[in-house]
């Protein structure tokens, strides 16, 4: 009796230790999860290496969605305008922590067709601003708009630099997280 009962609870202890895997999430659906799509007109489309979409194996994101990440405010002069304005938008980095970016380049893309490379360790390391308003104003294409990079410049001498200069690209629609 006893020699039985421990082959019916070994067998069981087997079983149970069989099915745990498939308790466990499949790598394959851990991967992507999916953010609610865009009802209205889309500002940012992120793709490449992130986990979180909107549409197939992007993520398509309206002002809206943009704006629920909590609204920051940036005091701060740049090389491309005169003086020093108000901006007013979203953390880059939480933008991209939205959408489950885990890359070290960020390739930006404008309307015009410029592109420029931002390192994913400049979101990391300063407030860098997606903004959407300067001077209280929400930003048209014709303002630098809708999305302009902001760096904090005024918050930290370095990036005074030419090369973030370069990075602080306006009329912002693409990223591609590589």
């Amino acid at each position: 009796m006893t020699s039985l009962l421990a082959k019916v609870s070994m067998g069981l202890a087997v079983m149970a230790f069989a099915a745990v895997p498939a308790l466990l999430p499949s790598p394959v659906l851990a991967q992507t999860a999916a953010l609610p799509a865009s009802k209205g007109e889309v500002l940012l489309t992120i793709d490449g290496a992130i986990s979180t979409v909107t549409d197939g194996s992007q993520a398509r994101l309206d002002r809206a969605a943009l704006q629920n990440l909590g609204l920051k405010e940036l005091k701060t002069s740049n090389p491309f305008t005169d003086g020093v304005h108000l901006y007013e938008g979203v953390l880059l980095a939480e933008v991209l922590d939205l959408v489950g970016a885990t890359g070290t380049t960020l390739t930006a893309r404008a309307l015009d067709g410029y592109s420029v490379d931002i390192p994913m360790q400049d979101v990391r390391d300063y407030p860098v601003l997606l903004a959407m308003k300067i001077d209280g104003q929400v930003m048209s294409v014709r303002q630098k708009g809708p999305l302009w990079v902001i760096y904090p410049v005024d918050q930290y001498q370095d990036l005074k630099a030419e090369s973030y200069s370069a990075r602080s690209i306006w009329q912002l629609t693409h990223v591609t997280v590589k």
